[in-house]
């Protein structure tokens, strides 16, 4: 393995983690010293600043995995933050930082220096040609001359376009919003308590129902309990009223010649759960697919479970 100082995208899963946790904490004293300036950018000095940066440049080198990586890109970009504040902030004799003159700046020197005075119109008298080239910029010389101070890569939101970014604001007429305004409101219905405590007695009823066919039938395969081979959706619901019954330890589950297989049973005491007795629970898949194989498997025909009448809910209603 390549040492990190040398390539700076070494990734090594196998890092010691005392180093890593150590890495971890110096980026977060790091991070905390910047974090005590983060509203007061004058109380932080540019010699500690650069130190501060100095430090992460020296952790980086034995950066090695994705959480290290992070902290170092959080805390350079609030080193940024406290850059572009205390630039905001800074005082050149009389006046302060003047935005302007940098951009100006820039431009001339990645047109290598060209200016308007400097630029000779043609015989005709036609600027054409100074437009032309006065608006000609040289990225790449500021970009290598920022190759220079720094190996990592600008941020997507680096270089956004002007600095002052106009935000649009969309025009609506007075006809179109009251055209809006006119239009009948959907309003979600109500959920009643009475229709809670209807739906609560409805899956009690369902549950007592399992209950009492499978102390008629005693034990049955799981699958020939539950499956109804003429509707997926009840056979959800079977298993769904079924869960109650194990929880409650009305009913064991036990694998038999590798066959789940289900029976009533009293419910365990007391006494039973201090004998050591634990409850577990078990996630059971089952889809679509799963139905279909067990039907073919099992030759299943006819439910045991009765088909329960499908429930009509309102149409074109939702809840809220």
């Amino acid at each position: 393995m390549a040492d990190t100082e040398d390539n700076g995208l070494t990734f090594d899963p196998d890092q010691d983690l005392e180093q890593k946790r150590t890495l971890r904490q110096n980026y977060r004293k790091l991070a905390s010293k910047i974090e005590e300036f983060q509203g007061n950018p004058t109380g932080l000095g540019a010699d500690e600043l650069r130190e501060q940066l100095e430090n992460a440049d020296k952790l980086f080198t034995k950066v090695m995995g994705p959480s290290e990586a992070t902290l170092d890109s959080h805390f350079l970009l609030m080193a940024s933050n406290m850059g572009a504040q205390k630039a905001r902030a800074m005082k050149s004799g009389t006046g302060s930082f003047d935005v302007d003159d940098l951009i100006t700046k820039l431009r001339n020197f990645m047109n290598g220096g060209l200016k308007p005075e400097n630029i000779t119109t043609g015989d005709d008298g036609d600027s054409s040609e100074f437009n032309v080239e006065a608006s000609k910029l040289d990225w790449d010389r500021i970009g290598r001359l920022a190759l220079a101070k720094s190996r990592r890569a600008p941020a997507l939101t680096f270089m956004l376009g002007p600095l002052s970014i106009e935000q649009k604001v969309r025009n609506v007429t007075r006809r179109a919003r009251q055209q809006k305004d006119d239009a009948p409101e959907t309003r979600p219905t109500d959920v009643k308590q009475d229709d809670i405590h209807q739906s609560a007695n409805e899956t009690t009823k369902n549950v007592l129902v399992l209950k009492a066919i499978l102390d008629q039938i005693g034990s049955v395969n799981l699958f020939r309990f539950v499956i109804n081979p003429d509707d997926f959706a009840q056979s959800v619901e079977n298993i769904f009223y079924l869960s109650f019954l194990i929880r409650d330890g009305q009913v064991a589950w036990e694998v038999e010649n590798a066959e789940p297989i289900i029976y009533a049973c009293a419910p365990p005491s007391d006494e039973d759960y201090a004998n050591g007795l634990r409850k577990q629970q078990l996630v059971v898949e089952f889809d679509e697919e799963i139905w279909q194989e067990a039907i073919k498997v099992f030759n299943i025909t006819e439910p045991l479970i009765p088909q329960r009448p499908k429930e009509g809910g309102p149409q074109g209603k939702w809840y809220g």
